[in-house]
This record gives C-alpha cells, sequence and structure tokens, in this order.
C-alpha cells in the first residue's frame, strides 16, 4: 500500500512539473527569449472613394504613376503548369514579375535559388530584389503561383499609405504571440521594410537561415520573427466593410461557405469587392479569372473608378 502510494505521489510531481514546463514554454516568444514585446495587429483599410475624388485630376494621375510594384513569385518544378498560368494571367499587370525556383529549369524564365527550402528561397528572393531593385520599385509582393491577384486593388489599397514607413501586410494571424501575414494570400513589403528585412539577413540571431528552435517553423512565421526584430509588424488589410481584401481561399470556396452560412446574402456574404488575392486555384480558374476580372464588362453597368493605374511600359497586360 505504502508502495503504491509513494508511485502515486511520485507520478503527481512529475506531472505538475511537466505541465508546469509545458506552460513555461508556451509563454516564450518565439525566437525573442524573455524579451516580451506587446503588439496588437492594425486593421488597415483601403482608402474612400470620394477622399480620392477630392484630388485634382492631375495630382490623381501623378499619383497612379507613383505606384511601382514588384512581384516575387516563388515556384518548383512541379508547380510548371501553375507557374505557366500566373505567368498568362495576372502577372503581367504588375510593374515587373520575376520567378524565383528551387531549382534550374528550362521550360521558363526564372532565377535559380538553389534550394527546395521554402524559408531560405524566401529569404534569397527578398535579398535579390533588394538588391536588385531598391531604387526602382516602392512595394514588393510576394505569393505562390496558386495565388491570383488582382494588383490594380492592390496599388488602391496602397495609396494612403506611405513606402518609406516599414508596412508588411496581407491576411494577418496570431500563433500565440505572434502575429504573421499567411504566405496563402501573399505578403506585401514596402521599401522599408525591406531595407530593414535586408540588414537582419546576415544577423543569424536575430534572422537564422535555419530558424531558432528546434522544431521547424513556416516560412512565413518565419519571417514575421525577423521583421519583428526590425521594428516591422503584421498589419491585417481590409476594405471599409472590414472585410479581408487578402484572401488565403478561392472565390468558388468562399461562394460555397456563403451558400451554406448565409444563403440569403451570398454575393455580400461572399468577398470583398476591393478584393486583393484569392488562393488555392488551378491553372483553369486563373484563366477564368482573369477573364472575369478584366474581360467581362455589364453593359448599363457603369463603374466611375476614382483613379486609374495605366500599365508599365512595355506590358502586354490585358
Amino acid at each position: 500500500m505504502l508502495s503504491e502510494s509513494s508511485s502515486f505521489l511520485k507520478g503527481v510531481m512529475l506531472g505538475s512539473i511537466f505541465c508546469a514546463l509545458i506552460t513555461m514554454l508556451g509563454h516564450i516568444r518565439i525566437g525573442y527569449g524573455n524579451r516580451m514585446y506587446h503588439h496588437e495587429h492594425h486593421h488597415l483599410q483601403a482608402p474612400n472613394k470620394e477622399d480620392i475624388l477630392k484630388i485634382s485630376e492631375n495630382e490623381r494621375m501623378e499619383l497612379s504613376k507613383s505606384f511601382r510594384v514588384y512581384c516575387i513569385i516563388l515556384v518548383k518544378p512541379k508547380d510548371v503548369s501553375l507557374w505557366a498560368a500566373v505567368k498568362e494571367t495576372w502577372t503581367k499587370h504588375c510593374d515587373k514579375a520575376e520567378f524565383f525556383s528551387s531549382e534550374n529549369v528550362k521550360v521558363f524564365e526564372s532565377i535559380n535559388m538553389d534550394t527546395n527550402d521554402p524559408w531560405l528561397m524566401m529569404r534569397k528572393a527578398y535579398k535579390y530584389a533588394f538588391d536588385k531593385y531598391r531604387d526602382h520599385y516602392n512595394w514588393f509582393f510576394l505569393a505562390r503561383p496558386s495565388t491570383f491577384a488582382i494588383i490594380e486593388n492592390l496599388k488602391y489599397f496602397l495609396l494612403k499609405k506611405d513606402p518609406s514607413q516599414p508596412f508588411y501586410l496581407g491576411h494577418t494571424i496570431k500563433s500565440g504571440d505572434l502575429d504573421y501575414v499567411n504566405m496563402e494570400g501573399g505578403i506585401v513589403l514596402s521599401i522599408e521594410s525591406m531595407k530593414r528585412l535586408n540588414s537582419l539577413l546576415n544577423v543569424p540571431e536575430k534572422c537564422p537561415e535555419q530558424g531558432g528552435m528546434i522544431w521547424k517553423i513556416s516560412e512565413d512565421k518565419q519571417l514575421a520573427v525577423c521583421l519583428k526584430y526590425a521594428g516591422v509588424f503584421a498589419e491585417n488589410a481590409e476594405d471599409s466593410e472590414g472585410k479581408n481584401v487578402f484572401n488565403t481561399k478561392s472565390v468558388g470556396l468562399f461562394i460555397k461557405e456563403a451558400m451554406t452560412n448565409q444563403p440569403n446574402l451570398v454575393v455580400e456574404g461572399c468577398c470583398s469587392d476591393m478584393a486583393v488575392t484569392f488562393n488555392g486555384l488551378t491553372p483553369n480558374q486563373m484563366h477564368v479569372m482573369m477573364y472575369g476580372v478584366y474581360r467581362l464588362r455589364a453593359f448599363g453597368h457603369i463603374f466611375n473608378d476614382a483613379l486609374v493605374f495605366l500599365p508599365p511600359n512595355g506590358s502586354d497586360n490585358d
């Protein structure tokens, strides 16, 4: 009896110690040791159309010319069909778009990162883009090949944002104490954020190549850790009604969910009119999106756009 009681007490003590250890680990902030940072991500909203209309036409034209977006698409050879669809569709609307591949691919022009590791690919792509284009572009948009982006809506969203400030935005998710922009919806960095990130890429204690944990974390979380050290925090992008404009799902999936959850408000309950991205698309869906966004017109239904973004010189965009 005494032996059984002793074993029971030992079990309780070991269990208590284990629970305490887990609790303690749960409060350690990823990549920050004992330093405590408190930041609630902001909910950044698109500009109000009426405010834009108050600006003179000449000022609006100059404003539209001032936005230069460089698009980074991270790809692997297995993505070749998506790669082709992205190249033929929305990337034509970037001021410049380049593909960064895990290895050399003869079929399409790309920049070889020579690694399959998602975080290393992202690091190398950001470094390449900053070193080569820091004086040419003020916003840097990074996406997967399964993402469809409406670059004009991205530019409109960024109208009142100053690229000389540390903006890092997209679809924000909270993981423990870390706010990060989900890679599935695309990631936007201002030129100032790019400067700060690149200043840390060679500082392993703050922005390690292989991560600073026993377990591996995703590339979008690792990016957030590095940017946090640089004083750049994740911001969630929304329209004036509070709907996300960077979406981690496809339009079809959103509509299906809306039909289930809000059958009387399928259109209103689906997505923002100012959506910037959708994710999880097939190559065929990419072309359907291209048709719906840039080709299809409903006669008699006129949109009075407050601003027009002209295609970059030499572009064959739609």
